[in-house]
């Protein structure tokens, strides 16, 4: 693909986002910037979570995950979907009855503002590393695919990339996050949907031919319990899908403005029951699209890249395909990743703004809104400057590194309010941040000793539910000795 191909698809795809931020920003007030003014359809925010539970990491490297993982990937899914049933049934009605802004303000509730302040941080710190890393990876495909070739620097390519993605969240915030996130999963699905039929027409298949094919592929199988020290191993898969689902999206600032932009809980509930019906069919089209790229890449002697994740980009960008199908890998990467960095740039807003400076509590609607827009432009610098760390280090540990942390960040979160909902006892406040700080040392420990310790065994996913549980019994030990009700 030539660089004006790129930069024509960008920008056209910017050119329908911009149009859809204008059209559902306008008016928008605090409310609608934080939840939407809860008037959201919720069929359209179960559509719209569809796609905003896929970023562009994923649009990458889940194809590729077949080559080492095979379709084990749908057993972690399966515990996403049992998670968002929890979810549905146990923290929405609580948030909604709650009337909240900001979920974290149920630490506040119920336990104090040291609680509160912590969950908050803990958030910021998940999504900021977070966010940035998935735009980072993308700023580096856009970066080969369009700056390197105009000869300008990545410093440019990441001032681009952020820019337009605080320009189209500025004004409407989760008001305009609803139908973009739509958009997003539109293009993500068409894309998807495409490039399956491109490759299945290029190797002959027809519908009832691929679907055996990739039956009897070497990469189907999906069910592993023959090895409890396998990181595929069903059970710690499941587990870790269930408990890692319920952190990073029921107790995840991001993505519960969207949930809590439906009129009432019962519109919520059965938005979470319909996207998590439906990513789960989704996850399954990328790994079916990841078999076929390597029964192509077999087929017509194509050379494996070094990496699984660069397979999907050089096979659809590389004259492989005819130029269609280059054209849909980038309106589905960019789809993938904007979206994705746009709904982390307006949470890490709203935490702030509500959370942290409090100003909602504090200041008037103008000021109020005057702080958010001086906020949402801050952010937008801080996950600028993060990028370009990222790329300074210029080490793919440090990447690495970034994902196993969300493991560390989220299972304090995931441990307090499991702690809240499940028992009445109430803490001493002013210990919560100890607590907090330690349980991800002491996970940390562990996790380096496990094959020692445990007889070879080794930590995977289950390392978020030890973080949790060290967060709930430290909770525990700093109880009131005469628990409250609440």
């Amino acid at each position: 693909m030539t660089p004006l191909t790129v930069s024509i698809t960008v920008a056209a795809y910017f050119a329908v986002l911009f149009f859809i931020s204008h059209i559902t920003g306008r008016k928008a007030d605090n409310q609608g910037f934080f939840i939407g003014n809860r008037k959201s359809p919720w069929y359209v925010v179960a559509f719209a979570m569809i796609g905003s539970s896929i970023s562009g990491v994923t649009f990458i490297s889940v194809p590729g995950w077949v080559s080492t993982n095979s379709f084990s990937y749908l057993q972690m899914v399966l515990g996403f979907v049992v998670g968002q049933l929890i979810i549905a049934y146990v923290l929405i009605p609580l948030f909604y009855r709650m009337n909240l802004v900001s979920i974290y303000g149920y630490l506040e509730n119920r336990f104090g503002n040291s609680s509160y302040k912590t969950g908050a941080w803990f958030f910021f710190i998940s999504k900021m590393l977070g966010a940035s890393v998935r735009l980072f990876l993308v700023c580096v495909v856009l970066q080969l695919l369009i700056f390197d070739p105009l000869g300008w620097p990545f410093f440019l390519n990441v001032f681009c990339t952020v820019g337009l993605v605080w320009l189209y969240t500025v004004r409407g915030g989760v008001k305009s996050l609803i139908w973009t996130d739509t958009l997003k999963t539109f293009c993500l699905l068409v894309a998807v949907s495409l490039c399956i039929y491109c490759i299945a027409s290029d190797l002959g298949f027809n519908l009832a031919e691929m679907t055996l094919a990739v039956k009897n592929s070497e990469y189907a199988k999906t069910f592993f319990f023959d090895d409890f020290n396998d990181k595929r191993y069903f059970f710690k898969q499941f587990l870790a899908g269930i408990f890692t689902v319920i952190a990073t999206t029921g107790l995840d600032q991001d993505m519960m403005q969207r949930n809590l932009s439906c009129k009432n809980a019962s519109d919520s509930r059965k938005n979470m029951i319909v996207s998590a019906t439906l990513q789960f069919f989704v996850i399954a089209m990328f790994l079916i699209l990841g078999v076929l790229l390597y029964l192509f890449a077999e087929h017509n002697g194509i050379a494996l890249p070094p990496k699984s994740d660069q397979l999907f980009p050089m096979i659809a960008t590389q004259g492989y395909f005819p130029a269609i199908a280059g054209i849909l890998f980038v309106l589905g990467l960019i789809a993938a990743a904007y979206s994705a960095a746009g709904s982390a740039l307006t949470s890490l807003t709203t935490s702030f703004t509500v959370d942290i400076l409090e100003s909602d509590k504090k200041k008037d609607e103008i000021r109020t809104a005057r702080t958010r827009r001086q906020v949402h432009v801050g952010m937008s610098v801080v996950m600028g400057a993060v990028i370009l760390l990222f790329n300074l280090l210029n080490n793919t540990s440090v990447i690495d590194a970034v994902y196993v942390l969300a493991s560390y960040t989220y299972g304090p979160i995931l441990g307090m309010f499991a702690f809240g909902i499940f028992t009445r006892k109430q803490v001493k406040d002013r210990f919560i941040p100890l607590v907090a700080l330690l349980a991800p040392v002491c996970c940390f420990i562990l996790h380096q000793n496990s094959e020692i310790w445990f007889n070879g065994y080794k930590f995977s996913y289950e390392l978020l539910i030890l973080n949790a549980l060290f967060t709930f019994t430290g909770f525990w030990l700093v109880a009131k000795k005469t628990p409250n009700n609440r």
